[in-house]
């Protein structure tokens, strides 16, 4: 399939690169995403954002999941190429549903994904109004570390659902925390935070995490 790119940061001399995967309502150019990458070019780590197929087309519903999912691993695919990275240097995630779609792949049953972590930058664990259904099934499977972003006040993943359902994950699992911050990262105006606050926290975590591994 013909995927849309943005590449930042080197080709040459790095030992490890980030691939950005973009929510259901939002496309590459998200700007927690660019945030995101902008801070890891300054740190010298390469970053992939994507479209998924149905963005490219204009499309507002997703596509179906075996696309989302091989359009995930074709976008993992051409990070590794691009910068001469074994796919298991490469840092897995983005917003809600990309990173969902890209811990899918490294959590796959029969073909999973290398991976060096998975960075979830608000995880859905469930869709909006169905808490019964955790997106969870997978986490047993997971054996790289994680770095869970999530809002204090995301609904689609309460704080205490979250950690329980971290807590099937065999790889080093950790969180941040967004105080105040929603499902999208808006805060409440009450916190004094901005939309652009949130994001630079979202981007300071992502960077010193990525750079831990």
């Amino acid at each position: 399939m013909s995927l849309k790119y943005s590449f930042q940061g080197s080709r040459e001399g790095v030992d490890r690169a980030v691939l950005l995967a973009h929510g259901a309502g939002a496309d590459r150019q998200a700007p927690v995403l660019k945030r995101v990458a902008n801070a890891l070019k300054d740190a010298g780590i390469p970053s992939l954002r994507f479209d998924y197929p149905y963005r490219t087309a204009g499309k507002k519903a997703p596509d179906r999941p075996a696309v989302l999912e091989a359009a995930t691993r074709e976008a993992a695919a051409t990070l590794a190429r691009r910068t001469k990275l074994s796919p298991d240097r490469l840092v897995l995630g983005g917003r809600s549903m990309g990173g969902r779609y890209s811990s899918l792949i490294v959590g796959d049953a029969d073909d999973p994904a290398p991976a060096l972590g998975l960075l979830l930058l608000g995880y859905p664990l469930h869709a909006a109004g169905k808490p019964e259904k955790a997106r969870a099934d997978h986490f047993a499977r997971l054996r790289v570390p994680v770095l869970f972003v999530s809002g204090t006040r995301d609904s689609l993943a309460k704080r205490p659902d979250l950690e329980r359902a971290a807590r099937r994950i065999r790889g080093p699992v950790r969180f941040r925390w967004l105080e105040s911050a929603d499902h999208g990262f808006r805060p409440l105006k009450s916190s004094g935070l901005t939309r652009e606050d949130v994001d630079e926290q979202v981007a300071e975590a992502a960077v010193a995490w990525v750079q831990s591994l």
